[in-house]
């Protein structure tokens, strides 16, 4: 028996990225569930892997977030039973504590299939509960994306009623970071290049709007709106053609998590202004499962529900990953599965 499932091509890339057959996973063994597939949505991490960015083998199911119902369980499985609705985790052997060597190794849709296919068997581990309330579409968006951010505010930073926080642009990652930093009573600027994009997150409750192609200079600009203080954290998603005036934006001892690499995966980095600031640059690659657990029940606290921006069927994914190339989106793309 075979399920429906997405495959990347060889040569990788969006037009070999193509509909196609995966034998049924059969039930689970013990210590495993067995889940139906509803939803995923697209990240960066994935558009590198389904373009050739990312290296991973032909033939290989994509994505790394999956979400969908529990239809059966193996001896041992204690964390849930059938019906319960799941979201996966972007490590299944990161649980708790520093990340393991082997955690990237096992990363879905990467190193081994992810979840462009209607039906997974894996450990318990690899999922957890979603928020009450939740939608499979929405629960989709937390694996990468919204844990992403939670690490950024929560986990490797400490903000707080008063924090001051910078974002970039209106992708998954800023707008969830949007949304918790305002959860906890920070102050936040957003920045963009669009005027209608940036009217959107003033109405998700972004304090201060920079349009980034009017204001070059915008690290000058964020230290003006903070009378010149800078920043208590920065959600850096451009990487290295944007660290330089992040770190200009950001206060002396502050934190810029450095997430993303839209605007450059190398380039040089003043290292005078890190060091006279003491700034806290730190790498971070999503989160462990004990961290998407304590932001799922943040999550609930709060009543936060994702920014869906658009909708495509699995079959469509390769067009998914267009509409996410061309910047036309605002939040999460989901796809349905």
């Amino acid at each position: 028996m075979t399920i429906r499932c997405i495959r990347v091509g060889a040569p990788a890339g969006l037009d070999t990225l193509l509909p196609a057959a995966a034998e049924d996973p059969g039930q689970p063994d013990p210590g495993q569930i067995r889940v139906k597939l509803a939803a995923s949505s697209l990240n960066y991490h994935d558009f590198a892997v389904v373009t050739g960015m990312i290296p991973a083998a032909a033939g290989r199911i994509p994505m790394s977030d999956g979400a969908g119902t529990v239809e059966a369980v193996g001896a041992g499985v204690t964390q849930f039973k059938p019906g319960d609705l799941v979201v996966s985790t972007f490590f299944p052997e990161w649980i708790d504590g520093s990340p393991p060597a082997t955690a990237f190794r096992g990363v879905p849709g990467d190193g081994i299939d992810g979840y462009a296919v209607e039906a997974v068997v894996a450990s318990e581990l690899a999922f957890t509960r979603v928020p009450k309330g939740y939608s499979a579409a929405e629960a989709a968006t937390l694996t990468c994306a919204g844990l992403t951010a939670w690490r950024a505010l929560f986990v490797d930073n400490a903000v707080q009623p008063g924090s001051t926080v910078l974002i970039q642009g209106s992708g998954g990652v800023s707008v969830f970071a949007l949304q918790f930093a305002k959860a906890a009573g920070a102050h936040v600027i957003a920045t963009s290049s669009s005027d209608e994009k940036l009217e959107r997150l003033k109405s998700l409750g972004a304090d201060q709007l920079i349009n980034y192609k009017e204001v070059p200079a915008w690290g000058a600009k964020v230290l003006e709106l903070t009378g010149g203080a800078g920043v208590d954290c920065v959600v850096e998603i451009g990487g290295a053609g944007t660290l330089d005036q992040s770190m200009m934006a950001t206060r002396v001892g502050g934190h810029v998590a450095l997430i993303g690499v839209l605007a450059g995966f190398a380039g040089p980095v003043q290292t005078a202004l890190l060091m006279a600031k003491n700034l806290r640059v730190q790498g971070l690659t999503v989160g462990s499962r004990a961290q998407q657990l304590a932001m799922v029940a943040g999550i609930e606290a709060n009543g936060i529900k994702p920014v869906i921006s658009d909708h495509f069927p699995l079959e469509r994914l390769a067009d998914a990953f267009r509409h996410q190339a061309a910047n036309a989106h605002f939040g999460k793309i989901v796809v349905d599965i």
